[in-house]
């Protein structure tokens, strides 16, 4: 049954296994650059109007969700909990293509992989982000989906979760994580691999953290230890790397895009980039026009709605998580999920309770501490000012945030945007 904040014949997609794909976190930046972006715009250096132009061609591809729920249009401030997809897929772009060899010129050039999927919870007041990345080696239950040409594909009980896409598109992976979940999520986007050159350009690059030295030649990384700043194609290919950091896995994978995540979210609030309307509008812009929404996404003021409810979110309340999981039995190489600590965390996001990390920073030893970095200042979230509910609202509020936090198992890694990590690099 889901919470409400929510025999085909099996075929393993072998292509993970082989390949190094491109496009983790390509994806999942610009994913989260829409995120960021809109909140830039409706955050009063660029005018609030400049949403409605930019999300015109935002529009285009806009694919409706089977099986959520419908999300009206709404004046007022963002009511309740609220949950949004990301979905990071594979895709061979022409502009691209000439960067990632094989993969896009080779015999597994075709089709499509979500092997970026994360979740963003948004809590009702006090305002929270808690951010759930899947890895795409997870195996899971896939629901019936139908896809682009119409074909349906019956229910599976255990397939790799980045084969969701294939066989329904966005509405398919969505399905996916909400019955993994438990969770409604009435929000979604998609995006190829090749925008995060232009997102990380139109902020001018960002800096990140090198404990050790990376070298990959699936990517061409070879870097020294310390602090780097990449743009282009050197943070297409930081994002990518998985055989240069911790031990070769995508659950480090993940964790060494957390670093940059965080690291990204604290350039965006500085003021280099706030006080720059040009800067503003080119990021809001470039994120804008290359993701592909749910149709509940496509009215600009919902996109305002849901940025207002996250710029001043501070960044100790930001938290990024993967999800949990145990190694597959049936395969040492695919993992399958810890569902008793997976209920604890839907658990808290239910009762709407603040998050406190056990202190692992990565499944796969991806980060480790900066030891250099000075403490962050201790931040605090602006008081809330709330309107007493209508009777129909209060039937449908989320549970008002109990005093104590819930501390996540040990089986739960994961970090804030106030931390600082680096990446643990396999050159010693």
């Amino acid at each position: 049954m889901r919470k409400n904040i929510t025999p085909r014949r099996q075929r393993t997609v072998a292509r993970h296994g082989r390949l190094t794909s491109p496009g983790p976190v390509a994806q999942l930046m610009r994913g989260v650059a829409i995120l960021l972006a809109v909140v830039l715009v409706s955050g009063g250096t660029v005018l609030a109007y400049a949403a409605a132009d930019l999300t015109r061609s935002f529009t285009a591809d806009a694919v409706e969700l089977k099986g959520q729920p419908a999300v009206p249009p709404d004046l007022g401030e963002l009511k309740g909990g609220v949950n949004m997809l990301l979905v990071g897929t594979d895709e061979c772009e022409p502009d691209f293509a000439q960067y990632f060899g094989d993969r896009c010129s080779g015999p597994d050039s075709e089709g499509n992989l979500n092997d970026v999927n994360m979740l963003v919870h948004i809590s009702d007041a006090p305002r929270r982000v808690t951010v759930i990345s899947f890895p795409r080696d997870l195996m899971a239950p896939i629901p019936s989906c139908t896809d682009a040409d119409g074909v349906e594909h019956s229910a599976m009980r255990k397939q790799q979760i980045n084969s969701a896409f294939m066989y329904g598109g966005l509405s398919c992976v969505v399905q996916t994580v909400s019955e993994l979940s438990g969770l409604e999520i009435p929000f979604a986007a998609k995006v190829s691999f090749g925008g995060v050159i232009n997102i990380t350009d139109a902020i001018g690059g960002v800096d990140v953290c090198i404990a050790n030295g990376i070298k990959d030649p699936y990517t061409g990384i070879d870097w020294p230890a310390g602090t780097r700043q990449v743009k282009g194609l050197d943070a297409l290919q930081f994002l990518r790397t998985r055989h240069g950091v911790g031990d070769g896995g995508d659950l480090g994978r993940i964790s060494n895009q957390q670093q940059y995540m965080s690291r990204l979210a604290n350039k965006l609030k500085s003021q280099e980039v706030l006080s720059n309307p040009a800067t503003l509008y080119k990021l809001a812009s470039t994120a804008l026009r290359n993701v592909d929404p749910s149709t509940s996404l496509t009215n600009p003021l919902t996109l305002v709605q849901i940025a207002s409810a996250v710029k001043d979110v501070p960044f100790s309340e930001i938290v990024f998580i993967q999800y949990p999981t145990y190694t597959d039995p049936d395969n040492p190489n695919r993992v399958v999920p810890d569902t008793e600590d997976a209920d604890t965390l839907w658990a808290a996001l239910a009762a709407n309770q603040p998050l406190e990390l056990s202190g692992k920073l990565s499944d796969g030893d991806g980060v480790v501490v900066d030891e250099s970095a000075t403490p962050a200042p201790s931040e605090s979230p602006a008081p809330v000012e709330t309107a007493a509910p209508s009777p129909t609202e209060s039937a449908q509020a989320t549970p008002a945030p109990t005093s104590g936090a819930v501390v996540l198992p040990d089986g739960i890694a994961g970090q804030t945007a106030a931390q600082a990590t680096c990446s643990n690099g396999n050159v010693r």
